[in-house]
């Protein structure tokens, strides 16, 4: 006797608990194996011959009422189900496309049809041999000559308007929101597609895909907060890494020429739209360029996987975006005086803490202008670069690893990109002063032992190197995430990362 209400359209099924349907589709499968002799999970493949969007380009030249007299080797998903008497239709879904499958009992024969229509439900993954032809309606369908019941689906599907429409539900169960919506797994093909194209894009200009330590003594590259693990062999902490920068540069010393390195990262830090404490970056380092080059080369990348995936005029949230090449370049302290009015340049330490104090802008006491300078900038200019621009020049008290401008030494060769209000790329003139990086790493440890965590630890091996010699190197840093955002105009970082951090419900 076939079950009620496990097959019904979704609005039915709603009214039948997911607990009730798991019980009803348990009990079908323990009925399978005892009455049937037949157990889906022992099947172990099933020859696939053709992709659903294959034979949906394929045939997609036949007209209504006429048939192809192919057979067609597939795989997939039932999605829905239809029955009527001897004739039953499904929404049939693989990993490329959905199509319409027809089951009939004069095509089947009695024992497969009953079989069939007993122990098939929505969910099941099956393998078929079919014949396309495109019905009366104009539906491209495959009829359902041979079948084979792959595996069973003990919970029901998830159902894009009803089922699964809470976020929060769609991040714990990735694998529910890909089966219920297909544009949550368009987007990660596009993710990928823009990652294949980021290194195309390295490999062409002649840079080496290379894997350093996620595990480390020193988590350095970066001012962020480590996750801290224990190493009980060595019996030491140990940290996650936050950047892959100093282990970059160590190779550049070591003569490795151009480098990237496309990995995850940990930082310890807060979560919202646009942070996840995991996340993935690029970082490159090319010796004897500049961070004028890496210009060239961010937009290089963002330009080519805007062409993969959408296109240069995008928009984003209702915001219209134009990624055309060149982007703007302009200093920090221009971009605040746009916003602000105020010449950076002309202040002294003393009238940039007025300056600060007049617009309730928290700062310490023995703040320099160069210290307050990049405190306005967060304030009153970040968010509104909307379009692609390079915001360069950055002061060198916030710029540890960056080499200073050999015409002021107070700022940095440092860039850092922003579309849409969001820092995607930040870049330097590699500093390879080892004397210099000596000095800045000692005024962090002094930051660090006054309380500041995220100050930079000193990081003598990483000197050690320097004192061998590294090129004029530039490096780049790009987080994947973020772009990946923009390019697929989805709202949250979560929705680009397929496993994104949860806090258990428990």
């Amino acid at each position: 006797m076939e079950d009620k209400n496990i097959n019904a359209a979704p609005q039915q099924q709603n009214e039948v608990s997911e607990e009730e349907v798991f019980r009803q589709r348990k009990d079908k499968l323990m009925r399978l194996r005892e009455e049937e002799n037949y157990d889906p999970f022992k099947q172990t493949s099933w020859k696939v011959e053709h992709a659903l969007d294959y034979v949906k380009e394929k045939y997609d030249y036949l007209q209504n009422d006429e048939w192809a007299q192919d057979e067609i080797s597939t795989a997939g998903r039932i999605m829905v189900l239809r029955r009527h008497g001897k004739t039953a239709f499904a929404t049939f879904e693989d990993d490329s496309a959905k199509l319409q499958l027809c089951f009939q009992f004069d095509v089947l024969g009695e024992t497969d049809y009953t079989f069939f229509k007993k122990w098939v439900d929505a969910g099941d993954f099956i393998g078929i041999v079919g014949m396309p032809f495109r019905t009366q309606r104009g539906e491209l369908t495959l009829s359902v000559r041979k079948f084979c019941l792959l595996s069973k689906a003990l919970r029901p599907m998830p159902e894009k308007w009803h089922g699964l429409k809470d976020m929060e539900t769609r991040y714990r169960q990735r694998y529910a929101d890909l089966i219920a919506n297909p544009e949550v797994r368009d987007t990660f093909r596009k993710r990928t597609k823009i990652i294949q194209t980021f290194r195309r894009v390295l490999d062409e200009n002649g840079t080496l895909e290379v894997e350093t330590p996620i595990l480390s003594t020193i988590a350095g590259g970066a001012n962020a907060r480590p996750f801290i693990t224990h190493h009980n062999t060595l019996d030491i902490d140990m940290y996650l890494r936050i950047a892959t920068e100093l282990h970059l540069k160590r190779l550049v010393v070591g003569m490795m020429g151009r480098v990237y390195e496309i990995g995850r990262q940990f930082r310890n830090e807060g979560m919202d739209q646009r942070h996840n404490p995991e996340f993935t970056s690029l970082e490159v380092y090319w010796p004897y360029c500049d961070y004028s080059d890496m210009m060239d080369l961010t937009e290089k990348l963002i330009v080519a996987a805007a062409d993969e995936v959408c296109g240069r005029k995008i928009e984003y949230q209702g915001t219209e975006i134009d990624l055309e090449a060149p982007f703007r370049r302009a200093t920090m302290m221009e971009l605040v005086k746009e916003q602000t009015g105020i010449d950076f340049d002309a202040l002294t330490d003393e009238s940039a803490r007025k300056e600060a104090a007049l617009r309730g802008i928290e700062i310490n006491t023995a703040d320099t202008k160069w210290e307050i300078m990049p405190k306005f900038f967060d304030e009153y200019v970040e968010s509104k670069l909307i379009q692609p621009t390079f915001v360069t020049t950055f002061p060198t008290v916030i710029s540890p690893l960056a080499k200073r401008s050999p015409v002021n030494p107070d700022v940095t060769e440092r860039f850092e990109l922003y579309i849409n209000g969001w820092e995607i790329a930040n870049a330097f003139s590699e500093l390879n002063d080892p004397l210099d990086q000596r000095a800045r790493f000692e005024d962090q440890a002094r930051k660090k032992a006054a309380g500041d965590d995220e100050s930079h630890p000193f990081d003598e091996d990483f000197i050690n190197a320097l004192e061998f010699g590294m090129p004029p190197t530039g490096g780049l840093g790009i987080g994947m995430d973020r772009v990946v955002m923009l390019l697929t105009n989805s709202e949250s970082i979560r929705d680009v990362i397929l496993f994104p951090t949860m806090k258990p419900k428990d």
